[in-house]
This record gives structure tokens, C-alpha cells and sequence, in this order.
């Protein structure tokens, strides 16, 4: 018997694992919670040698707790800080190894919930109806009901979600005749594919949905159907293609996109079946749909294979970044693209252990979270920095021999969860073997521990730098105070190449004048663009030349956005140069962010 492996989960998985749960839940508008009842299925995984069963939770107001439909002994526990308060729930005899055993959880949110967030009509676009949607990553599943809120446990799931509005959920739809009650309609969900408590999800509202694919539906506020509908269409079903080609058929039936109001916290969140993005993504030029092609990724990496902690995210991340650089360059034709997206991922890295440091824990491809909230790790670096490994690996072998590894891993690890360390014995186990054995050399120099546990930049690769070269080439220009900008200079360029321009600047030694940021934002159409990623870049330039002129943009904007992306540069850029506009702004809108967008920028901010 395995010993729990994860430090953020106060649960005693080693000795009962949750194998089905099922949701009956309420969408309170009017008390901003959900109430209703959680109904989980554990295995015993000892010959009755445990005589309690420990859960997750935070914030949660439990009213009662049965064991196999009798009234049980149970207690929660005082908080462990971030971690939660744990449920324990009394099985004086405990269970045969294998018995199947049931809890039936009475429970409500409260106003403290992390995962929850509530709008008012008036904080829609079109002020007819509430909304609630949620967000259960990293471990925040805790605050929607008790459970083993851990990646390294994965569960079947039944939604049945009560509410006067649309709901969607991370589950397939299950057609059924309309139940309603004075509470609203009853909508059911499945998810026969086992997936960690943190895919949980649900949104509530004024949703309507049109096809974007062959397998894909977009949902969304009736306002933004039609250009939501526009933005995606072209490449979604190419972006299936692509992905089923490079590793096997896609396992959830349907993959569809959710967009959601502007201030969900994060670019996009890989729950199965429906992806939940930001309306950043919808910026009316299709520059920023490769946010789909990630997510899309994730349905095989940290869905049907999912890193076992906190700890081992790169595993997640750094292949879905591989994965989803994999599928744009097969949609453009051209390794060019792969590369150009890796430039700009390492650019990313840099800037990120420049923040932290080249030494800091937090730049280490393995990070030890006992103590850390994991929501205070989240950064670029398991992200670019697993990317690169895996890159590494892929180059190390031939592409061609690691194209017939993905589908081993992916196949072997299906509906399981696992560590860094597997991941290496998956690895050497399929190289072993006698075709491999010309690669012997090669995979012995691997250095396991050094790419696991070093801090800073991993060696840098060489890149194809063609379609980033035209962007240093400009930017270079703008170090001179007499060069004068026209409009034709990005114009034939996307918008990923404009958004490297933007970085490079950025990066110079010495800032911009105001003049020239002036010049910047006008000439190329920044200030008043609908395209966040570009935005948002220009004001951090703006507030580094300290041109007040463009501090209020800056406010305004965060006013309309809430992907932390954007949200925590924003205000620590406005904060170094306008304090008291940065906290006024954080007070106006501190409302208008998720709980966890909400938390993090206040610790920026140090309020």
C-alpha cells in the first residue's frame, strides 16, 4: 500500500480511495452557495485495519454525514491553514480490502468558498441574469464539498445540478425530459472517464451555444455567441486532427468550449468536456485561439494522465505545452511555428526566474510543496521549463522514435495519476528495448536529477528564429530616440509576432521615452486594440517610461479583465509607479475578481 504522496491533501487516500461521486446540488442565486447534497463511493484499500475515513474541506458548512445510510460519528477538524479542515468520519469495523462503501455528505458553500464565484446581472453584458461559474485548480475542490482533493486520486462522476438557468458541467450531458421544480431545471451530467476533484466544475447562467466542430460546441452569453462562434470555428476540428494524430483518439466524446464572463482568473481551464476560457481569447483576430490548442492538449495531459501532486505539475504542463506546440505547427505546416511559440515560451521563462531569482525553489522543475499553498507556486516555470524537457527528450531520441513514445505513455499512464520518477521509468522501460539499442549512450547521458531539482534556465536549445527575427529587427530600431515608427511595420504581422515585438522592447536596458511610448501605442493601434495579450504589454512599456498619460488605461483595464495573466503585472507595474491609483482601483474592482484572482493581487499589492 502506497503512503500519500501528496502534501496538500489532509486525506487518508492510502486507506480508502474515492472511486464515484455524485453531485445533487442546488444553484442558490439568491444565497450565493450551493446546497444540496455530495454522495461518494470509497474502496478500502486495507483488510479493515482503518477505522476512519478523512476528507478535504475548506470552508464548507457540513450539516450531516451518513456511513452506507446510517447515521455515522464524525467531526470536523480544526484548520490547517491553507490545507483546509478535515472531515473525519468514524468506521468503527472498517472494511474488507476492495469493499465499496458510501457517504452520503448533507452540505452547503458559504461565503468563504475559493472555487465559487457569483455575478449579479448587472456584471453580465447583457444584465438579464446571474452567473456562477467555478474553479476548482489547485485545491480549491475542497471548498465545494468534502472529498480527497488531491491529483493523485481520480473519481467517476454524476452531476445532477439544479438551477433556474443553463447549467454546463465537466461531464457529458444526459438527455432527459424537463424536470422542473420551483427551484428550476434539473440538469444531468456524466463523466464516465475518472478525472481528480479539481476538473470538477460548473457554471450557471444565461448560456446559449452554436457548433464550432465536428465534436465541439461553443457556450456563452447570447452577446458574445456570434464572435465567440467566429473565433473558433476555423480551427477547431484542425486542432482535433492534429492531436489524434500525434498521440490516439480522443477520449471524452465531445470537446467543447465555455466562455466564460471576464473575470474568470485564468487563460483557459482544462476541465473535460468543457473547456472554461477567458473572453480574452475572443479579441476578433484569431491570434489567440493557440489557448484552445492547450487545453485541447490537457484532455491527454493532466486529464487521462495527471501528475500526482503539486509537486510534479510539470508533467502536466510542460507536456501539454509540447503537445499544443506539436498541434500548431502541424495546422500551420511548419516546424517554424513550433518554434517561434518556444521563443516566446522562453522569453516567458526568463522573465519568470529573473523575478524569482536563478536559486529560488520555485524555478526547480520539481518543487517540494509541504507548506506551500500551491496557488503561491503558480508560475511560467513548470510550464516553459517541463516544456523544454520534454523538448530535450524528443530531440535526444529523434522525433521519430519519440513519436512512437507518446502513445506508450499516454496509453500506459491512461486514467492514472503518477511522478516525476515514473514518468522516468515509463521512459528508460521504453527505450530498453533492442530497436532502442543504438540510443544507449544517449539515454544514459540523460541527467534525471539535474533537470528534476536545478534551479534557473535549463540549457537553452537552438531555435528557428525566422518569423522572430523581423520582431528584433524592429525593436532594435526603437533603441534609437530618432527613429520614427509607421503603421506598415506590424501590418502584415500576427499578432504572436507583435506581442514578441512588445517583449523585446520590454526587455531593453534603458526605457522608452514618454514620446516614444506615445508614438508606440498609437502607431501601431495598441491603446485601442481589442486584442488583451498586445494591451496589456504596451502598458507595462507605458508604465515603465512613466507616462502617466497612460496610467488610467492601465486602471480601466483591469476593470474589464480578470485572467491573473494580466491582472498581477498590471497592478504590480501600477503600483511601482501610481500606489494610490493602484489601490483605489483594487478597492473599486476587488468585487468584480474571482476569490483567487482577488487573493493574489492583494498579496501583490501587500493589503
Amino acid at each position: 500500500m502506497a503512503p500519500v504522496r501528496d502534501p496538500n491533501t489532509l486525506s487518508n487516500y492510502d486507506a480508502w480511495r474515492t472511486r464515484h461521486t455524485t453531485a445533487n446540488l442546488q444553484v442558490d442565486f439568491a444565497g450565493k452557495c450551493l446546497r444540496g447534497n455530495v454522495v461518494i463511493e470509497l474502496e478500502s484499500q486495507t483488510d479493515k485495519a482503518s477505522t476512519e475515513i478523512i476528507l478535504d474541506s475548506s470552508y464548507v458548512a457540513v450539516s450531516d454525514i451518513k456511513y452506507n445510510s446510517a447515521p455515522s460519528k464524525w467531526e470536523v477538524k480544526d484548520r490547517q491553514g491553507f490545507n483546509g479542515s478535515p472531515v473525519h468520519i468514524a468506521v468503527p469495523e472498517g472494511a474488507a480490502k476492495g469493499e465499496i462503501v458510501k457517504l452520503h455528505i448533507e452540505l452547503a458553500t458559504t461565503d468563504k468558498c475559493t472555487a465559487l464565484q457569483w455575478l449579479t446581472p448587472a456584471q453580465t453584458s447583457n444584465k438579464k441574469a446571474p452567473f456562477m461559474f467555478s474553479q476548482a485548480q489547485a485545491i480549491h475542490a475542497r471548498s465545494l464539498f468534502p472529498c480527497q482533493d488531491t491529483p493523485d486520486v481520480k473519481s467517476t462522476y454524476d452531476f445532477n445540478i439544479t438551477s433556474p438557468y443553463v447549467v454546463v458541467a465537466s461531464g457529458v450531458p444526459v438527455p432527459q425530459p424537463a424536470d422542473e421544480t420551483g427551484d428550476g431545471k434539473t440538469y444531468k451530467f456524466q463523466q464516465k472517464v475518472p478525472i481528480p476533484s479539481y476538473l470538477f466544475a460548473l457554471a450557471s447562467g444565461d448560456i446559449v451555444t452554436a457548433p464550432i466542430g465536428k465534436r465541439s460546441c461553443v457556450a456563452t452569453g447570447p452577446n458574445e455567441l456570434k464572435e465567440s462562434q467566429w473565433e473558433f470555428e476555423d480551427d477547431m476540428d484542425n486542432f482535433m486532427d492534429a492531436a489524434e494524430k500525434i498521440v490516439f483518439p480522443y477520449a471524452w466524446g465531445e470537446y467543447n468550449v465555455l466562455v466564460l464572463p471576464p473575470s474568470f482568473p485564468y487563460g483557459g481551464m482544462e476541465n473535460p468536456v468543457f473547456t472554461f476560457a477567458t473572453p480574452t481569447v475572443v479579441s476578433g483576430d484569431r491570434q489567440n485561439v493557440d489557448v484552445i490548442a492547450h487545453e485541447l492538449s490537457h484532455s491527454w495531459s493532466g486529464n487521462l494522465v495527471t501528475s500526482c501532486s503539486w509537486e510534479h505539475f510539470w508533467l502536466n504542463e510542460g507536456w501539454t505545452m509540447y503537445l499544443e506546440r506539436r498541434i500548431i505547427a502541424s495546422v500551420h505546416g511548419s516546424d517554424a511555428h513550433f518554434h517561434f511559440s518556444a521563443i516566446r515560451g522562453w522569453s516567458a521563462l526568463e522573465d519568470a526566474i529573473k523575478q524569482y531569482g536563478a536559486n529560488h525553489e520555485f524555478t526547480k522543475l520539481c518543487i517540494t510543496h509541504k507548506g506551500i499553498d500551491p496557488d503561491d507556486a503558480f508560475s511560467t516555470v513548470p510550464y516553459e521549463k517541463g516544456f523544454h524537457f520534454v523538448y530535450y527528450l524528443d530531440r535526444l531520441v529523434g522525433r521519430e522514435n519519440f513519436d512512437k513514445f507518446i502513445p506508450f505513455y499516454f496509453g500506459k499512464w491512461a486514467n492514472k495519476s503518477l511522478d516525476s520518477y515514473e514518468f522516468k521509468d515509463t521512459f528508460l522501460e521504453f527505450f530498453s528495448t533492442p530497436e532502442y539499442s543504438s540510443l544507449k549512450d544517449k539515454i544514459s547521458s540523460i541527467d534525471w536529477e539535474g533537470r528534476f531539482h536545478s534551479p534557473g534556465l535549463p540549457p537553452k536549445p537552438e531555435f528557428d528564429t525566422s518569423l522572430a527575427d523581423v520582431c528584433y529587427e524592429l525593436a532594435g530600431k526603437w533603441k534609437s530616440k530618432d527613429f520614427t515608427p509607421g503603421s506598415s511595420d506590424t501590418s502584415s504581422w500576427t499578432g504572436n509576432q507583435v506581442s514578441v515585438f512588445l517583449d523585446a522592447v520590454q526587455d531593453f536596458d534603458e526605457s522608452l521615452s514618454v514620446e516614444q511610448s506615445q508614438a508606440l501605442g498609437k502607431t501601431y493601434g495598441l491603446v485601442d486594440s481589442k486584442n488583451v495579450e498586445l494591451k496589456s504589454a504596451y502598458y507595462q512599456i507605458a508604465m515603465r517610461a512613466k507616462d502617466s498619460s497612460a496610467y488610467q488605461g492601465v486602471a480601466d483595464l483591469l476593470g474589464q479583465v480578470g485572467r491573473m495573466k494580466f491582472v498581477r503585472p498590471l497592478y504590480r507595474g501600477l503600483n511601482k509607479v501610481d500606489r494610490e491609483l493602484a489601490l483605489a482601483t483594487f478597492e473599486k474592482y476587488r468585487d468584480f475578481y474571482h476569490p483567487i484572482c482577488r487573493q493574489m493581487a492583494a498579496k501583490d499589492l501587500g493589503v
